[in-house]
Protein backbone atom coordinates (compact mmCIF):
# COMPACT_ATOMS: atom_id res chain seq x y z
CA UNK A 1 0.00 0.00 0.00
CA UNK A 2 1.11 3.16 -1.52
CA UNK A 3 1.01 6.71 0.76
CA UNK A 4 -2.21 7.76 -1.28
CA UNK A 5 -3.82 5.44 0.59
CA UNK A 6 -2.37 4.83 3.82
CA UNK A 7 -3.58 6.34 7.07
CA UNK A 8 -7.41 8.12 7.29
CA UNK A 9 -7.29 8.81 3.57
CA UNK A 10 -5.21 12.25 4.15
CA UNK A 11 -4.59 12.63 0.64
CA UNK A 12 -7.78 11.92 -0.94
CA UNK A 13 -9.57 14.19 1.57
CA UNK A 14 -7.26 17.36 0.32
CA UNK A 15 -7.89 16.26 -3.08
CA UNK A 16 -11.19 16.10 -2.60
CA UNK A 17 -11.79 19.90 -0.69
CA UNK A 18 -9.11 21.39 -2.68
CA UNK A 19 -11.04 20.35 -5.84
CA UNK A 20 -14.66 21.42 -4.19
CA UNK A 21 -15.88 17.99 -4.50
CA UNK A 22 -18.13 17.93 -1.27
CA UNK A 23 -21.45 16.15 -0.49
CA UNK A 24 -23.16 18.39 -2.69
CA UNK A 25 -21.03 17.12 -5.54
CA UNK A 26 -21.09 13.95 -4.65
CA UNK A 27 -24.54 14.06 -4.22
CA UNK A 28 -25.01 15.52 -8.34
CA UNK A 29 -22.28 12.71 -9.24
CA UNK A 30 -24.64 10.30 -7.33
CA UNK A 31 -27.76 11.20 -9.19
CA UNK A 32 -25.83 10.46 -12.54
CA UNK A 33 -25.14 7.02 -11.60
CA UNK A 34 -28.09 5.18 -13.83
CA UNK A 35 -26.82 7.06 -16.76
CA UNK A 36 -23.07 6.48 -16.09
CA UNK A 37 -24.21 2.25 -15.56
CA UNK A 38 -26.04 3.21 -18.61
CA UNK A 39 -23.73 4.86 -20.92
CA UNK A 40 -20.47 3.41 -19.55
CA UNK A 41 -20.22 0.09 -21.82
CA UNK A 42 -20.65 1.75 -24.77
CA UNK A 43 -18.14 4.16 -23.89
CA UNK A 44 -15.49 1.27 -22.86
CA UNK A 45 -16.35 -0.35 -26.32
CA UNK A 46 -15.57 2.66 -28.13
CA UNK A 47 -11.91 3.00 -26.09
CA UNK A 48 -11.05 -0.71 -26.15
CA UNK A 49 -11.38 -0.27 -30.06
CA UNK A 50 -9.07 2.37 -30.26
CA UNK A 51 -6.88 0.68 -27.86
CA UNK A 52 -6.85 -2.63 -29.97
CA UNK A 53 -6.51 -0.39 -33.14
CA UNK A 54 -3.47 1.42 -32.05
CA UNK A 55 0.35 -0.78 -31.56
CA UNK A 56 1.46 1.12 -28.88
CA UNK A 57 -1.74 0.02 -26.46
CA UNK A 58 -2.91 -3.31 -28.53
CA UNK A 59 -0.02 -4.41 -26.74
CA UNK A 60 -1.55 -4.98 -23.37
CA UNK A 61 -4.39 -7.07 -24.50
CA UNK A 62 -3.71 -10.70 -25.12
CA UNK A 63 -7.65 -11.08 -26.97
CA UNK A 64 -11.15 -11.09 -26.57
CA UNK A 65 -11.68 -12.57 -23.40
CA UNK A 66 -8.90 -10.29 -21.98
CA UNK A 67 -10.79 -7.38 -23.20
CA UNK A 68 -13.83 -8.10 -21.69
CA UNK A 69 -12.30 -9.09 -18.21
CA UNK A 70 -10.97 -5.88 -18.73
CA UNK A 71 -14.26 -3.85 -19.34
CA UNK A 72 -15.96 -5.70 -16.54
CA UNK A 73 -13.35 -4.79 -14.25
CA UNK A 74 -13.98 -1.01 -15.38
CA UNK A 75 -17.63 -0.99 -15.11
CA UNK A 76 -17.07 -2.17 -11.63
CA UNK A 77 -14.61 0.75 -10.80
CA UNK A 78 -17.52 3.40 -12.30
CA UNK A 79 -20.12 1.98 -10.66
CA UNK A 80 -17.68 2.57 -7.00
CA UNK A 81 -17.05 6.10 -8.55
CA UNK A 82 -20.74 6.87 -9.41
CA UNK A 83 -21.65 5.57 -5.65
CA UNK A 84 -19.37 9.11 -4.90
CA UNK A 85 -17.85 6.57 -2.05
CA UNK A 86 -14.24 7.82 -1.79
CA UNK A 87 -12.88 5.94 1.13
CA UNK A 88 -10.30 3.76 1.69
CA UNK A 89 -11.78 1.20 -0.39
CA UNK A 90 -11.77 3.54 -3.26
CA UNK A 91 -8.13 4.84 -2.90
CA UNK A 92 -6.97 1.34 -2.67
CA UNK A 93 -8.70 0.67 -5.78
CA UNK A 94 -7.05 3.37 -7.63
CA UNK A 95 -3.73 2.60 -5.78
CA UNK A 96 -3.42 -0.65 -7.53
CA UNK A 97 -4.36 0.58 -10.70
CA UNK A 98 -1.14 3.36 -10.51
CA UNK A 99 1.13 0.49 -10.13
CA UNK A 100 -0.34 -1.78 -12.30
CA UNK A 101 0.06 1.23 -15.29
CA UNK A 102 3.53 1.68 -13.72
CA UNK A 103 4.29 -2.04 -13.97
CA UNK A 104 3.02 -2.46 -17.38
CA UNK A 105 5.13 0.24 -18.66
CA UNK A 106 1.53 2.64 -19.66
CA UNK A 107 2.57 5.93 -20.02
CA UNK A 108 -0.06 8.42 -18.43
CA UNK A 109 -0.49 9.98 -22.08
CA UNK A 110 -1.93 6.53 -22.97
CA UNK A 111 -4.02 6.48 -19.78
CA UNK A 112 -5.29 10.01 -20.33
CA UNK A 113 -6.12 9.78 -23.70
CA UNK A 114 -8.29 6.58 -22.66
CA UNK A 115 -10.27 8.92 -20.46
CA UNK A 116 -10.60 11.59 -22.48
CA UNK A 117 -12.80 8.67 -25.25
CA UNK A 118 -14.66 7.48 -22.10
CA UNK A 119 -14.96 11.03 -20.93
CA UNK A 120 -15.96 11.84 -23.99
CA UNK A 121 -18.79 9.14 -24.76
CA UNK A 122 -19.92 9.99 -20.75
CA UNK A 123 -20.21 13.49 -21.27
CA UNK A 124 -22.31 13.20 -24.88
CA UNK A 125 -24.61 10.87 -23.22
CA UNK A 126 -25.24 13.18 -20.18
CA UNK A 127 -25.93 16.25 -22.23
CA UNK A 128 -28.30 14.07 -24.77
CA UNK A 129 -30.08 13.03 -21.52
CA UNK A 130 -30.37 16.15 -19.55
CA UNK A 131 -30.65 19.04 -22.48
CA UNK A 132 -34.34 18.77 -23.54
CA UNK A 133 -35.81 19.11 -20.17
CA UNK A 134 -33.56 21.93 -18.95
CA UNK A 135 -33.60 25.62 -20.52
CA UNK A 136 -32.72 29.24 -19.30
CA UNK A 137 -35.97 30.02 -18.30
CA UNK A 138 -36.19 27.38 -15.70
CA UNK A 139 -33.10 27.40 -14.04
CA UNK A 140 -32.14 23.87 -15.60
CA UNK A 141 -28.32 24.96 -16.63
CA UNK A 142 -27.41 25.15 -13.04
CA UNK A 143 -28.49 21.37 -12.69
CA UNK A 144 -26.74 20.81 -16.06
CA UNK A 145 -23.49 22.25 -15.00
CA UNK A 146 -23.42 20.60 -11.42
CA UNK A 147 -24.32 17.32 -12.75
CA UNK A 148 -21.01 18.36 -15.46
CA UNK A 149 -19.16 19.41 -12.91
CA UNK A 150 -19.49 16.68 -10.53
CA UNK A 151 -18.89 13.74 -13.29
CA UNK A 152 -15.40 15.97 -14.09
CA UNK A 153 -14.24 16.09 -11.14
CA UNK A 154 -14.97 12.78 -10.32
CA UNK A 155 -12.94 11.77 -13.82
CA UNK A 156 -9.92 14.07 -13.09
CA UNK A 157 -10.09 13.00 -9.73
CA UNK A 158 -9.50 9.47 -10.17
CA UNK A 159 -6.94 9.92 -13.18
CA UNK A 160 -4.87 12.43 -10.45
CA UNK A 161 -4.65 9.68 -7.95
CA UNK A 162 -3.82 6.85 -10.87
CA UNK A 163 -1.08 8.95 -12.38
CA UNK A 164 0.03 10.79 -8.56
CA UNK A 165 0.01 6.67 -7.37
CA UNK A 166 2.09 5.44 -11.40
CA UNK A 167 4.55 8.86 -10.72
CA UNK A 168 5.40 7.92 -7.08
CA UNK A 169 5.74 4.10 -7.96
CA UNK A 170 8.56 5.06 -11.00
CA UNK A 171 10.35 7.33 -7.95
CA UNK A 172 10.43 4.29 -5.52
CA UNK A 173 11.90 2.23 -7.95
CA UNK A 174 14.07 4.73 -9.29
CA UNK A 175 15.25 5.16 -5.22
CA UNK A 176 15.24 1.44 -4.87
CA UNK A 177 17.81 1.65 -8.50
CA UNK A 178 19.91 4.27 -7.54
CA UNK A 179 20.41 2.27 -4.09
CA UNK A 180 21.48 -0.86 -5.72
CA UNK A 181 23.66 1.03 -8.12
CA UNK A 182 25.38 2.28 -4.59
CA UNK A 183 25.91 -1.21 -2.65
CA UNK A 184 27.06 -2.17 -5.73
CA UNK A 185 29.24 -0.25 -6.00
CA UNK A 186 30.42 -0.51 -1.99
CA UNK A 187 31.10 -3.92 -3.52
CA UNK A 188 33.10 -2.74 -6.33
CA UNK A 189 34.89 -0.56 -4.23
CA UNK A 190 36.09 -3.08 -1.09
CA UNK A 191 36.81 -5.49 -4.03
CA UNK A 192 39.06 -3.24 -5.94
CA UNK A 193 40.68 -2.24 -2.24
CA UNK A 194 41.17 -5.60 -0.98
CA UNK A 195 42.82 -7.11 -4.67
CA UNK A 196 45.03 -3.45 -4.37
CA UNK A 197 46.16 -4.39 -1.06
CA UNK A 198 46.96 -7.77 -2.66
CA UNK A 199 48.61 -6.89 -5.31
CA UNK A 200 50.78 -4.39 -3.34
CA UNK A 201 52.02 -7.35 -0.76
CA UNK A 202 52.90 -9.35 -4.11
CA UNK A 203 54.81 -6.52 -5.40
CA UNK A 204 56.12 -6.44 -2.16
CA UNK A 205 57.91 -9.76 -2.90
CA UNK A 206 55.72 -11.75 -0.42
CA UNK A 207 53.76 -14.43 -2.49
CA UNK A 208 52.21 -15.31 0.28
CA UNK A 209 49.28 -13.24 -0.48
CA UNK A 210 45.32 -14.27 -0.69
CA UNK A 211 42.31 -12.89 -0.61
CA UNK A 212 40.26 -14.75 2.09
CA UNK A 213 37.42 -12.41 2.63
CA UNK A 214 34.38 -12.87 0.32
CA UNK A 215 33.96 -10.01 -2.02
CA UNK A 216 30.20 -10.41 -3.61
CA UNK A 217 29.16 -12.61 -5.77
CA UNK A 218 29.87 -10.95 -8.46
CA UNK A 219 33.80 -10.87 -8.17
CA UNK A 220 34.21 -14.52 -6.24
CA UNK A 221 35.18 -16.22 -9.49
CA UNK A 222 37.60 -12.71 -9.44
CA UNK A 223 39.26 -13.54 -6.38
CA UNK A 224 39.50 -17.25 -6.92
CA UNK A 225 41.09 -16.55 -9.78
CA UNK A 226 42.98 -14.67 -8.25
CA UNK A 227 44.65 -17.03 -5.23
CA UNK A 228 44.75 -19.22 -8.14
CA UNK A 229 47.32 -16.91 -9.99
CA UNK A 230 49.31 -16.68 -6.64
CA UNK A 231 49.48 -20.33 -5.44
CA UNK A 232 50.74 -20.81 -9.03
CA UNK A 233 53.09 -18.26 -8.74
CA UNK A 234 54.21 -18.62 -5.22
CA UNK A 235 54.52 -22.96 -5.98
CA UNK A 236 56.89 -21.42 -9.23
CA UNK A 237 58.96 -19.44 -7.45
CA UNK A 238 59.87 -22.41 -4.78
CA UNK A 239 60.67 -24.46 -7.39
CA UNK A 240 62.91 -22.30 -8.79
CA UNK A 241 64.46 -21.09 -5.64
CA UNK A 242 65.14 -25.08 -4.91
CA UNK A 243 66.12 -25.47 -8.28
CA UNK A 244 68.57 -22.83 -8.02
CA UNK A 245 70.01 -23.76 -5.00
CA UNK A 246 70.66 -27.17 -6.12
CA UNK A 247 72.44 -25.42 -9.20
CA UNK A 248 74.45 -23.21 -6.88
CA UNK A 249 75.74 -26.53 -5.10
CA UNK A 250 76.51 -28.11 -8.26
CA UNK A 251 78.10 -25.18 -9.90
CA UNK A 252 80.57 -25.70 -6.86
CA UNK A 253 80.97 -29.41 -7.33
CA UNK A 254 81.82 -28.91 -10.90
CA UNK A 255 83.64 -25.68 -10.31
CA UNK A 256 85.87 -28.09 -7.51
CA UNK A 257 86.20 -30.81 -10.16
CA UNK A 258 87.29 -28.33 -13.16
CA UNK A 259 89.46 -27.24 -10.98
CA UNK A 260 90.86 -30.45 -9.99
CA UNK A 261 91.04 -31.21 -13.68
CA UNK A 262 92.69 -27.94 -14.96
CA UNK A 263 95.44 -28.95 -12.36
CA UNK A 264 96.39 -32.42 -13.51
CA UNK A 265 96.34 -31.46 -17.15
CA UNK A 266 98.49 -29.03 -16.43
CA UNK A 267 100.60 -31.70 -15.06
CA UNK A 268 100.40 -34.03 -17.60
CA UNK A 269 101.01 -31.18 -20.08
CA UNK A 270 104.07 -31.19 -18.01
CA UNK A 271 105.16 -35.02 -17.72
CA UNK A 272 104.41 -34.69 -21.46
CA UNK A 273 107.12 -31.78 -22.26
CA UNK A 274 109.89 -33.58 -20.04
CA UNK A 275 108.83 -37.17 -21.68
CA UNK A 276 109.25 -35.28 -25.13
CA UNK A 277 112.36 -33.96 -24.58
CA UNK A 278 113.53 -37.26 -22.83
CA UNK A 279 112.64 -39.17 -26.31
CA UNK A 280 114.06 -37.05 -28.47
CA UNK A 281 117.45 -37.11 -26.89
CA UNK A 282 117.08 -40.62 -27.15
CA UNK A 283 116.36 -40.35 -30.87
CA UNK A 284 119.45 -38.51 -31.10
CA UNK A 285 121.72 -40.67 -29.32
CA UNK A 286 121.02 -43.74 -30.96
CA UNK A 287 121.02 -41.58 -34.10
CA UNK A 288 124.42 -41.17 -33.21
CA UNK A 289 124.92 -44.89 -32.23
CA UNK A 290 123.64 -45.99 -35.92
CA UNK A 291 125.94 -43.72 -37.48
CA UNK A 292 128.73 -45.47 -35.21
CA UNK A 293 127.81 -49.01 -36.21
CA UNK A 294 127.79 -47.88 -40.03
CA UNK A 295 131.46 -46.51 -39.36
CA UNK A 296 132.51 -49.58 -37.49
CA UNK A 297 130.75 -51.96 -40.27
CA UNK A 298 132.96 -50.01 -42.93
CA UNK A 299 136.20 -50.66 -40.53
CA UNK A 300 134.93 -54.76 -40.42
CA UNK A 301 134.78 -54.53 -43.98
CA UNK A 302 138.23 -52.93 -44.47
CA UNK A 303 139.92 -55.43 -41.95
CA UNK A 304 138.65 -58.72 -43.39
CA UNK A 305 139.79 -57.21 -46.93
CA UNK A 306 143.33 -56.68 -45.23
CA UNK A 307 143.15 -60.41 -43.30
CA UNK A 308 142.26 -61.53 -46.80
CA UNK A 309 145.30 -59.97 -48.36
CA UNK A 310 147.45 -60.70 -45.38
CA UNK A 311 147.44 -64.38 -46.41
CA UNK A 312 149.03 -63.70 -50.23
CA UNK A 313 151.41 -61.71 -48.73
CA UNK A 314 153.22 -64.36 -46.49
CA UNK A 315 156.29 -64.21 -48.56
CA UNK A 316 157.34 -60.04 -47.19
CA UNK A 317 157.05 -61.72 -43.52
CA UNK A 318 158.65 -58.52 -41.76
CA UNK A 319 156.06 -56.66 -43.77
CA UNK A 320 153.22 -58.95 -42.59
CA UNK A 321 153.77 -58.72 -39.65
CA UNK A 322 153.90 -54.89 -39.35
CA UNK A 323 150.58 -54.72 -41.41
CA UNK A 324 149.58 -57.33 -38.87
CA UNK A 325 150.96 -55.52 -35.53
CA UNK A 326 149.23 -52.09 -37.53
CA UNK A 327 146.00 -53.95 -38.44
CA UNK A 328 146.13 -55.22 -35.16
CA UNK A 329 146.37 -52.02 -33.37
CA UNK A 330 143.83 -50.60 -35.75
CA UNK A 331 141.24 -53.51 -34.28
CA UNK A 332 141.92 -52.72 -31.12
CA UNK A 333 141.20 -49.19 -31.65
CA UNK A 334 137.75 -50.18 -33.60
CA UNK A 335 137.54 -52.49 -31.04
CA UNK A 336 136.99 -50.00 -28.04
CA UNK A 337 134.73 -47.77 -30.19
CA UNK A 338 132.66 -51.46 -30.30
CA UNK A 339 132.82 -51.61 -26.36
CA UNK A 340 132.38 -48.28 -26.29
CA UNK A 341 129.35 -48.19 -28.45
CA UNK A 342 128.18 -51.48 -27.04
CA UNK A 343 128.19 -49.89 -23.10
CA UNK A 344 126.35 -46.59 -24.41
CA UNK A 345 123.77 -48.89 -26.20
CA UNK A 346 122.98 -50.97 -22.99
CA UNK A 347 122.51 -47.41 -21.26
CA UNK A 348 120.08 -46.21 -23.96
CA UNK A 349 119.06 -49.53 -24.02
CA UNK A 350 117.89 -49.41 -20.50
CA UNK A 351 116.66 -45.87 -20.36
CA UNK A 352 114.34 -46.84 -23.42
CA UNK A 353 113.13 -49.64 -21.25
CA UNK A 354 112.47 -47.18 -18.51
CA UNK A 355 110.56 -44.77 -20.60
CA UNK A 356 108.47 -47.98 -22.29
CA UNK A 357 107.65 -48.85 -18.56
CA UNK A 358 106.29 -44.76 -18.32
CA UNK A 359 104.18 -45.16 -21.39
CA UNK A 360 102.78 -47.88 -20.58
CA UNK A 361 100.68 -49.97 -22.79
CA UNK A 362 101.74 -47.65 -25.61
CA UNK A 363 105.08 -48.42 -24.73
CA UNK A 364 105.04 -52.24 -24.77
CA UNK A 365 106.49 -52.68 -28.31
CA UNK A 366 109.68 -50.21 -27.32
CA UNK A 367 110.11 -52.52 -24.34
CA UNK A 368 110.42 -55.56 -26.79
CA UNK A 369 112.93 -53.48 -29.14
CA UNK A 370 114.70 -52.17 -26.37
CA UNK A 371 115.35 -55.37 -24.57
CA UNK A 372 116.84 -56.81 -27.97
CA UNK A 373 119.15 -53.74 -28.48
CA UNK A 374 120.34 -54.49 -24.81
CA UNK A 375 121.05 -58.20 -25.92
CA UNK A 376 122.57 -57.44 -28.86
CA UNK A 377 124.67 -54.98 -26.82
CA UNK A 378 125.88 -57.32 -24.34
CA UNK A 379 126.96 -59.92 -27.93
CA UNK A 380 128.79 -56.91 -29.09
CA UNK A 381 130.89 -56.09 -25.80
CA UNK A 382 131.52 -60.12 -25.36
CA UNK A 383 132.41 -60.32 -29.19
CA UNK A 384 134.72 -57.08 -28.34
CA UNK A 385 136.26 -59.14 -25.18
CA UNK A 386 137.14 -62.10 -27.45
CA UNK A 387 138.48 -60.17 -30.22
CA UNK A 388 140.61 -57.76 -27.78
CA UNK A 389 141.81 -61.34 -26.49
CA UNK A 390 142.54 -62.27 -30.22
CA UNK A 391 144.60 -59.33 -30.71
CA UNK A 392 146.62 -60.00 -27.45
CA UNK A 393 147.60 -63.41 -29.12
CA UNK A 394 148.59 -62.02 -31.94
CA UNK A 395 150.57 -59.64 -30.71
CA UNK A 396 152.57 -62.37 -28.76
CA UNK A 397 152.45 -64.19 -32.20
CA UNK A 398 154.06 -61.11 -33.84
CA UNK A 399 156.74 -60.64 -30.84
CA UNK A 400 157.39 -64.52 -31.40
CA UNK A 401 157.96 -63.56 -35.20
CA UNK A 402 159.84 -66.01 -36.73
CA UNK A 403 159.19 -68.62 -34.48
CA UNK A 404 155.20 -68.32 -35.05
CA UNK A 405 155.27 -67.54 -39.00
CA UNK A 406 155.00 -71.13 -40.04
CA UNK A 407 151.96 -70.66 -37.72
CA UNK A 408 150.87 -66.72 -39.15
CA UNK A 409 148.15 -68.75 -41.89
CA UNK A 410 146.52 -70.19 -39.63
CA UNK A 411 146.23 -67.15 -37.19
CA UNK A 412 144.78 -65.23 -40.36
CA UNK A 413 142.33 -68.05 -40.84
CA UNK A 414 140.95 -67.48 -37.41
CA UNK A 415 141.22 -63.95 -37.75
CA UNK A 416 139.37 -63.65 -40.98
CA UNK A 417 136.63 -66.28 -39.38
CA UNK A 418 136.64 -63.47 -36.16
CA UNK A 419 136.28 -60.54 -39.12
CA UNK A 420 133.55 -62.72 -40.26
CA UNK A 421 131.72 -62.96 -37.29
CA UNK A 422 132.00 -59.07 -36.32
CA UNK A 423 131.26 -58.23 -39.76
CA UNK A 424 127.90 -59.62 -38.93
CA UNK A 425 127.62 -58.60 -35.63
CA UNK A 426 128.11 -55.39 -36.36
CA UNK A 427 125.77 -55.16 -39.53
CA UNK A 428 123.41 -56.23 -37.09
CA UNK A 429 123.92 -53.59 -34.74
CA UNK A 430 123.45 -50.96 -37.63
CA UNK A 431 120.42 -52.54 -38.51
CA UNK A 432 118.79 -52.69 -35.22
CA UNK A 433 120.16 -49.18 -34.14
CA UNK A 434 117.79 -48.44 -37.63
CA UNK A 435 115.12 -49.53 -36.71
CA UNK A 436 115.41 -48.00 -33.15
CA UNK A 437 116.21 -44.83 -34.88
CA UNK A 438 112.59 -44.97 -36.82
CA UNK A 439 110.61 -46.41 -33.90
CA UNK A 440 112.09 -43.89 -31.80
CA UNK A 441 110.85 -41.25 -34.48
CA UNK A 442 107.60 -42.41 -35.07
CA UNK A 443 107.16 -42.39 -30.71
CA UNK A 444 108.36 -38.85 -30.94
CA UNK A 445 105.78 -37.84 -33.58
CA UNK A 446 102.87 -39.74 -30.81
CA UNK A 447 103.93 -38.35 -27.90
CA UNK A 448 104.30 -34.84 -29.46
CA UNK A 449 100.28 -34.99 -30.58
CA UNK A 450 99.88 -36.49 -27.13
CA UNK A 451 101.69 -33.20 -25.96
CA UNK A 452 99.56 -31.00 -28.92
CA UNK A 453 96.08 -32.74 -27.22
CA UNK A 454 96.85 -32.69 -23.86
CA UNK A 455 97.43 -28.62 -24.60
CA UNK A 456 94.45 -28.15 -26.09
CA UNK A 457 92.70 -30.38 -23.63
CA UNK A 458 94.17 -27.84 -20.56
CA UNK A 459 92.63 -25.17 -23.36
CA UNK A 460 89.49 -26.18 -23.10
CA UNK A 461 89.87 -27.42 -19.54
CA UNK A 462 90.67 -23.79 -18.84
CA UNK A 463 87.38 -22.55 -20.50
CA UNK A 464 84.93 -24.94 -18.93
CA UNK A 465 86.41 -23.78 -15.84
CA UNK A 466 86.11 -20.33 -16.66
CA UNK A 467 82.24 -20.97 -17.56
CA UNK A 468 81.79 -22.87 -14.44
CA UNK A 469 82.75 -20.18 -12.35
CA UNK A 470 80.61 -17.72 -14.83
CA UNK A 471 77.43 -20.21 -14.21
CA UNK A 472 78.28 -20.85 -10.53
CA UNK A 473 77.86 -16.69 -9.75
CA UNK A 474 75.38 -16.58 -11.64
CA UNK A 475 73.19 -18.78 -10.12
CA UNK A 476 74.07 -16.74 -7.01
CA UNK A 477 72.84 -14.14 -8.53
CA UNK A 478 69.57 -15.80 -9.15
CA UNK A 479 69.36 -17.38 -5.43
CA UNK A 480 69.90 -13.71 -3.82
CA UNK A 481 67.05 -12.55 -6.90
CA UNK A 482 64.61 -15.30 -5.40
CA UNK A 483 65.54 -14.93 -2.00
CA UNK A 484 63.51 -11.47 -2.25
CA UNK A 485 60.26 -13.29 -2.57
CA UNK A 486 58.59 -14.84 0.75
CA UNK A 487 56.83 -18.06 0.27
CA UNK A 488 54.98 -20.69 2.54
CA UNK A 489 57.25 -21.72 5.25
CA UNK A 490 57.68 -18.37 6.96
CA UNK A 491 55.32 -15.94 8.94
CA UNK A 492 52.31 -15.17 6.31
CA UNK A 493 51.36 -12.31 6.81
CA UNK A 494 47.83 -10.98 7.34
CA UNK A 495 45.81 -11.91 4.23
CA UNK A 496 44.48 -8.78 1.95
CA UNK A 497 40.76 -8.17 3.25
CA UNK A 498 38.02 -6.30 1.97
CA UNK A 499 37.40 -3.12 3.72
CA UNK A 500 34.52 -3.32 6.26
CA UNK A 501 31.31 -1.49 4.66
CA UNK A 502 31.36 0.46 8.44
CA UNK A 503 35.04 1.60 7.69
CA UNK A 504 33.85 3.60 4.80
CA UNK A 505 30.48 5.37 5.00
CA UNK A 506 28.76 4.93 1.41
CA UNK A 507 28.34 8.78 0.00
CA UNK A 508 25.32 9.02 -1.27
CA UNK A 509 25.50 11.01 -4.99
CA UNK A 510 22.65 13.83 -4.88
CA UNK A 511 20.15 13.80 -6.41
CA UNK A 512 19.88 14.61 -10.05
CA UNK A 513 16.86 14.99 -12.56
CA UNK A 514 15.26 11.91 -13.32
CA UNK A 515 15.38 10.77 -16.90
CA UNK A 516 12.01 10.44 -18.65
CA UNK A 517 11.76 6.10 -18.06
CA UNK A 518 9.19 4.49 -20.46
CA UNK A 519 7.75 1.23 -20.88
CA UNK A 520 8.37 -1.72 -18.32
CA UNK A 521 12.37 -0.83 -18.42
CA UNK A 522 11.68 1.24 -15.10
CA UNK A 523 10.10 -1.50 -12.68
CA UNK A 524 10.30 -5.04 -12.25
CA UNK A 525 7.22 -6.99 -11.82
CA UNK A 526 5.16 -6.65 -9.18
CA UNK A 527 3.25 -10.57 -7.88
CA UNK A 528 0.04 -8.86 -7.76
CA UNK A 529 -2.98 -11.31 -7.54
CA UNK A 530 -5.64 -8.46 -7.44
CA UNK A 531 -6.39 -8.84 -11.09
CA UNK A 532 -5.96 -4.86 -12.17
CA UNK A 533 -3.37 -5.93 -14.84
CA UNK A 534 -5.52 -6.30 -17.11
CA UNK A 535 -6.87 -3.45 -16.84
Amino acid sequence: MTALSRGNDQHVAERLEFMDLDASARASLQKLKPLIAKSIGPALDAFYAKARANPATSKFFSGESHVASAKNRQEKHWNVIADAQFGSAYADAVTTIGNTHARLGLEPRWYIGGYALIAEKLLGALIADQWPRFGARNGGHTAMAASVSSLMKAVLLDMDLAISTYLLALEQEKAKADAEKQEAKDRQDNALQAIRLALSTLAKGDLRARIDTPLGDEFETLRADFNLMANGLETAIANVSQVSNSIGGSCDEIGQASDDLSRRTEQQAASLEETAAAVEELTASVKRSSEGANAAAEKVVAARQDADRSGKIMTDAVAAMASIEKSAHEISQIIGVIDEIAFQTNLLALNAGVEAARAGEAGRGFAVVAQEVRALAQRSAEAAKEIKSLIQNSTTHVENGVKLMDQTGKVSERIISQVIEIDQLVAGMASSSREQSTGLAEINTAISHMDQATQQNAAMVEETTAAVHSLRNEAGELVRAIASFSVSGQARPAPARAPSSAARPASRPKAAAAAPVRGNTALKPAAEQDGWEEF
